[in-house]
């Protein structure tokens, strides 16, 4: 998927192996809404990939039992990168954004990159957008990206 991109970056004091296993294995640790960004009125419930691996999906659960899909895995590569389609309820059938993250080793850190691509595609009027001019729209999901990878890096700074 090309088109308009947040790209974040960010070093966390693990391996590319574990800062990618708290990713996906924990997101349901770290990921915390945002009230700008909200995966639906509910909230964002509580994300995990099931399965994991590859042929997985990002899922949502919420309190009163509720699940539902957020994207199918595209990549599934350990320490390396992760790749998941990723649309909202409230989306048309045409819409979705994709998020791509990239795990680099740079000494004894990992660069963990987000790149959540697409948005140009989802129009200026969709509650999703609040109303936002693109780039106003990309710098606030970009500062919530770089809030939701501090808090993965913390973890990851304690599994090795």
């Amino acid at each position: 998927m090309s088109g308009a991109a947040v790209i974040v970056a960010l070093r966390v004091a693990a391996t590319p192996l574990a800062a990618f296993t708290v990713f996906t294995r924990d997101i349901g640790r770290w990921w915390t809404s945002h009230p700008l960004f909200p995966l639906s009125p509910k909230g964002d419930g509580t994300l995990r990939f099931d399965p994991e691996g590859p042929g997985g999906r990002l899922v949502t659960r919420f309190a009163d039992g509720e699940e539902w899909e957020i994207g199918a895995v595209r990549r599934w590569s350990p320490g390396e990168c992760l790749a998941f389609r990723w649309r909202l309820p409230s989306f048309a059938a045409d819409q979705a954004t994709e998020v791509e993250i990239r795990f680099e080793a740079v000494g004894d850190e990992t660069r963990v990159t987000v790149e959540h691509r697409g948005w140009d595609a989802i129009p200026q009027r969709h509650a999703a957008r609040h109303g936002f001019e693109l780039m106003l729209f990309q710098q606030r999901l970009g500062e919530h990206w770089r809030q939701l990878l501090t808090r993965m890096g913390a973890i990851s700074a304690n599994i090795d």
